[in-house]
């Protein structure tokens, strides 16, 4: 497996191991790994040029003062820089490790654009988010004084997780709804642990629990509880389900065993990593080992997959995505990633159809090239007359993005007034729906997007809603 870059400190751990002697202690590793790791983010930290106008900062959905908590890294100041980092980011440590920095403040870093290479940004603010953890400066958000009123937040996602922070630091009673037997959503089963260590959720779940965050789990709005007895036991209520409704395709042969959701696919292997009993994985229905594994789409959903496929051994692993490399709507580092694990990317090509009978045996696969621009500037991609091929695969992996759930049908409730998406409609600044008192914040609002985005709309709609529950009762109920 080829190793990734050593400007990323998650690779440090990796390459360090290969020069420590055998007889050297985990603990004594340990130790030389943070020192190592202390001096290569004082480094990066350093190479900050302050400059006067920070894209870095305004290029993050959360504003984070990048500059700020960078100088005082490179000073030493660890704990004061994590103090700035959390002021705007409700999970740093999450931030550092999952953003898409390329496109976003690494992307946009001054010394970046001057041909220089970036300041490893993420690198550094998961660093000194890992620090506060070990050395204790992370405390519960415990409110100076406690509030009457109370607040029911459906999804346990980073939207909603950020937001129950947020309202519980001002002393408003939360309680957090989600379907799932963890908190975390996404964080929690779509992402593999090998870009997001499962112990870095749960323990920032845990500090939600210690200051008094309530949840209850294995709850399914609709059928284990309506939506309307969650609204009458609180004085407001967040919509933050966020979108899990997998887009199919239509095509000959998709209903062959062995094509599977990518959703479905990451929560087995998550699930597995957990301890849990998942008989689907058992089987090798959600398993890549010994497999020739296909995965279709090009966003980072796709690349999580191909990337557990790798690490579960399957024999070939590749990509089919319809557009050239330049256009993928995934980040290109997580491209480059996967390349360097041995991911095969197949460019320019589509799914026709699936080869074999009750289990599938190969993807029909068309070739594409790219025709004259759509509406957004991206070429669009055409089909090649003649150029059909079949690509062998045991395991076909769907990864076409999400879109949401009819939410208003489910929960009963006509009245919450839905775009021509199915995403809910909400105020673009206050994230307030057609419902007095329900708002809504993340992907159920703005489709399937970023954490960093949920984590923002969830501290703006927590905001919102500390402000609406401020007002006259009858102001509040028209």
């Amino acid at each position: 497996m080829a190793k990734e870059p050593m400007l990323k400190f998650v690779s440090l751990s990796r390459e360090m191991p290969e020069k420590r002697p055998a007889n050297l202690r985990a603990q004594d590793f340990h130790e030389i790994y943070r020192e190592f790791a202390a001096q290569k983010a004082e480094e990066q930290a350093s190479r900050c040029s302050q400059c006067g106008v920070p894209y870095c900062q305004s290029h993050c959905p959360l504003h984070n003062n990048i500059p700020d908590w960078l100088r005082l890294t490179a000073q030493g100041r660890l704990e004061e820089a994590y103090e700035i980092s959390q002021a705007t980011n409700t999970f740093p440590e999450i931030c550092g490790r999952i953003c898409p920095q390329d496109r976003l403040c690494e992307g946009n870093c001054v010394i970046e654009q001057s041909g220089h290479g970036t300041v490893t940004i993420g690198s550094v603010e998961k660093y000194i988010t890992d620090m506060a953890w070990e050395n204790g400066w992370v405390k519960p958000g415990r409110p100076m004084v406690e509030r009457s009123e109370s607040v029911g937040i459906i999804g346990a996602g980073p939207g909603g997780l950020a937001a129950a922070d947020r309202l519980r630091r001002a002393g408003v009673q939360v309680t957090v709804y989600d379907r799932y037997d963890r908190a975390g959503g996404l964080l929690t089963y779509g992402i593999p642990g090998f870009k997001l260590e499962k112990p870095v959720v749960m323990q920032r779940i845990e500090q939600l629990e210690q200051a008094g965050v309530k949840f209850v789990m294995n709850c399914k709005v609709g059928e284990d509880l309506s939506f309307d007895a969650i609204r009458g036991q609180h004085d407001s209520v967040l919509i933050a389900t966020g979108v899990y409704k997998a887009r199919d395709l239509q095509a000959p042969g998709v209903g062959a065993k062995g094509i599977v959701a990518a959703l479905d696919y990451l929560t087995a292997s998550n699930r597995k990593s957990f301890g849990d009993d998942v008989p689907e994985y058992d089987s090798g229905e959600l398993n890549a080992a010994g497999k020739r594994v296909v995965v279709i789409g090009g966003g980072d959903t796709a690349m999580d997959c191909l990337r557990t496929a790798i690490r579960q051994g399957a024999t070939s692993v590749k990509c089919l995505y319809r557009r050239d490399k330049a256009n993928m709507p995934g980040s290109q580092r997580e491209t480059q990633n996967a390349e360097e694990e041995g991911v095969d990317f197949v460019w320019l090509t589509a799914p026709k159809g699936f080869t074999g009978g009750e289990y599938v045996e190969g993807v029909m696969v068309q070739r594409m090239r790219l025709g004259a621009p759509d509406q957004s500037g991206r070429q669009m991609p055409e089909l090649i007359e003649g150029a059909d091929y079949v690509e062998p695969a045991e395991l076909v992996i769907q990864a076409l993005g999400f879109e949401p759930e009819a939410i208003p049908t489910l929960w009963g409730v006509p009245e919450l007034a839905v775009t021509r998406w199915g995403t809910i409609k909400a105020d673009f600044k206050t994230h307030a729906t057609s419902l007095p008192g329900v708002y809504a914040a993340g992907d159920i609002v703005r489709g399937a997007s970023l954490v960093v985005w949920a984590i923002r709309d969830g501290r703006e709609a927590a905001d919102s809603i500390l402000a609406w529950l401020a007002q006259p009762a009858s102001v509040a109920a028209e």
